[in-house]
């Protein structure tokens, strides 16, 4: 038997947990026995006084209990974390092969059991944040758990760096932070992805430096952009430029507002000695669009919308759907029949039904219907786990202008 401190939760959060969830939330606890310490272990009982898991507590947080494990035989110790490492790591070999685990996110928080982090590499380089307390006071272990089945995996993994300067650290009580775990390096490095190579900057550029999760999704676009002119909006990094590009666009537009974000992208495009085929225009995007539908210059057929999120919270759904359909109705309105649109959302909180109305909603206000070409999510090591809506969050879509 454990000895852990066991809560008790209610109905609701019983229903919740034997459906796949992972989360406790504040108000669903109705009873503490045992005393604990913010990112202890403690075990979670229904009202009837059935085991459901076991998890991380932190009174700070919303999120009061984070489940890490429903089996009463496990013992939380440095094989239990190993384990997990091992799980994940193999995983990522086998659904992503050899090639693309050199770049791909190697720990996808709760999708793998581990509450809160994100490990992405980046060839030899690890990049990671933690926004759960439970985990943060065991990354030892589970940081050099990581690097030691890497290393048995073959990698040479150089340096580990922490990227922990969201502010959802100071929601979980924790301060933020950056440095290097293990290593040191230029904060800088060069990959490989879709056989376009890109400049990393994990110290100063958004989130981890690189977005892993639309890998496939940007070679996706490459036969449809094969002699076609595409505009590429929110360009960001240029990666859906480069694809365009590598897939034998005629020319490439590259639209976006921020001038560090265009600086990225030009050299990437200089990376990949692309210059001659990618054009990069600072510009407003919803400006650039309603431009372009109102002098129907007809200068593009194929738009690729990958914009950020608009929202990042349930209360703000509404505001960031009149922002996706404001983009969505421009791009169909620039657009002739026969011509192409590639659309997404990176919002969990808009869900792919919402976003499907909207996208449906523009359609008809613009007068022309959709051809479904391909409805696409996330990269397999950004696995969905069923029950735990917060990891499904990509949404993207090829369609045909008919």
């Amino acid at each position: 038997m454990r000895n852990n401190p066991v809560l008790t939760v209610s109905e609701k959060a019983e229903r919740s947990l034997r459906n796949g969830h992972l989360w406790v939330y504040g108000e669903e606890v109705v009873q503490v026995l045992g005393k604990y310490g913010n990112g202890d272990i403690v075990d979670v009982h229904s009202i009837k006084g059935k085991y459901l898991g076991s998890g991380f507590v932190n009174d700070n947080s919303k999120i009061r209990v984070r489940i890490i494990s429903r089996n009463t035989n496990d013992k939380f110790d440095d094989a239990f974390w190993e384990r997990r490492v091992r799980y994940a790591v193999d995983y990522r070999l086998a659904v992503m092969g050899e090639e693309d685990f050199c770049c791909c996110r190697l720990i996808f928080a709760e999708a793998d059991g581990i509450p809160g982090l994100s490990v992405d590499r980046f060839d030899n380089m690890l990049v990671c944040e933690c926004l759960c307390l439970g985990t943060e006071l065991r990354k030892n272990v589970i940081y050099d758990s990581l690097l030691k089945v890497l290393g048995e995996r073959g990698a040479n993994i150089k340096a580990l760096y922490e990227r922990n300067d969201s502010k959802f650290r100071e929601l979980e009580g924790m301060d933020r932070m950056c440095g290097f775990y293990s290593g040191e390096e230029s904060g800088r490095v060069t990959v490989k992805e879709n056989g376009i190579y890109y400049a990393v900057d994990y110290i100063d550029g958004q989130k981890t430096g690189f977005f892993l999760d639309q890998k496939y999704n940007r070679m996706a676009i490459r036969k449809i952009a094969n002699k076609r002119r595409v505009l590429d909006c929110f360009t960001h990094t240029g990666a859906f430029a480069l694809n365009a590009a590598a897939g034998g666009a005629l020319q490439v537009t590259a639209a976006d507002i921020s001038s560090s974000a265009l600086e990225r992208a030009g050299e990437n495009i200089r990376l990949n000695c692309m210059q001659d085929k990618i054009k990069l225009v600072k510009t407003d995007v919803f400006e650039y669009l309603s431009d372009l539908a109102n002098m129907k210059a007809h200068e593009f057929d194929f738009i690729i919308l990958d914009p950020p999120a608009f929202t990042k919270s349930r209360h703000e759904v509404k505001d960031a759907i009149r922002g996706y359909k404001e983009i969505n109705l421009k791009a169909m309105k620039i657009l002739r029949r026969g011509d192409y649109l590639a659309t997404c959302s990176c919002s969990h909180f808009v869900t792919d039904s919402i976003f499907c109305r909207m996208l449906n909603g523009a359609a008809q206000d613009a007068g022309i219907s959709l051809r479904q070409i391909e409805g696409r999510q996330q990269s397999p090591d950004h696995p969905i786990l069923w029950g735990v809506p917060e990891t499904e969050y990509l949404k993207f879509y090829i369609f045909q202008i008919v």
